[in-house]
């Protein structure tokens, strides 16, 4: 399952007060921490309120309003973007976490819709139209969809993020001295499979 992690703002931090060097050196380990598991998926923080706008949607109409917005303790300073396994491991990695604020502070967990979470809504099409969508905002351009026969597949199942996928080449040389010798194997042609 997908989370997102929230670290709720605080007076100083919608002040503008910067973290210290050493808990931007605590941070940073935790997050190194988090890459090691395979856990983060992203992480980043946010200017004050100060900085922001927003968008208030009244039927067609739009209007925008400027921060400082009021309620702090309903402000958010960052977040981290995490697959896990269940809500009780992202608990787990919570309580590790260094303190964002080096004072009282709030982080919140809320598991992220996928796919499946929309049931019938989500249309075969609409599916489509969502995976082209994030490769195309992945960089790696407009996907092709086919419906072929079913495919038996065998290979090594890996799983990265945007930081580890520098990863995937060596996962093909770890595969190449297997083709051509996977048991029942129709043809010498490979695929990466997402």
């Amino acid at each position: 399952m997908k989370v997102i992690v929230v670290v709720k703002a605080t007076e100083r931090s919608e002040a503008g007060e910067m973290p210290s060097e050493a808990l931007l050196k605590e941070m940073g380990n935790f997050n190194d921490e988090l890459v090691k598991a395979g856990i983060l998926l992203s992480a980043e923080g946010l200017h004050p309120s100060s900085k922001g706008v927003r968008i208030r949607f009244s039927g067609k109409d739009r209007s925008v309003i400027d921060g400082p917005f009021a309620e702090t303790k309903e402000l958010i300073a960052g977040f981290w973007l995490w697959r896990v396994k269940s809500i009780e491991e992202a608990i787990e990695w919570v309580k590790r976490c260094p303190n964002p604020h080096e004072e009282e502070t709030d982080i919140e967990i809320r598991p992220v819709f996928e796919a499946d979470d929309f049931g019938e809504a989500l249309t075969p099409e609409l599916r489509e139209q969502e995976a082209s969508v994030r490769a195309q905002a992945l960089g790696l351009g407009a996907p092709r969809f086919e419906n072929g026969r079913e495919l038996l597949i065998a290979g090594l199942n890996e799983a990265y993020t945007f930081e580890s996928r520098d990863h995937i080449p060596s996962q093909w040389e770890r595969f190449a001295p297997h083709i051509g010798k996977v048991p029942t194997q129709v043809s010498p042609v490979c695929y990466g499979v997402c």
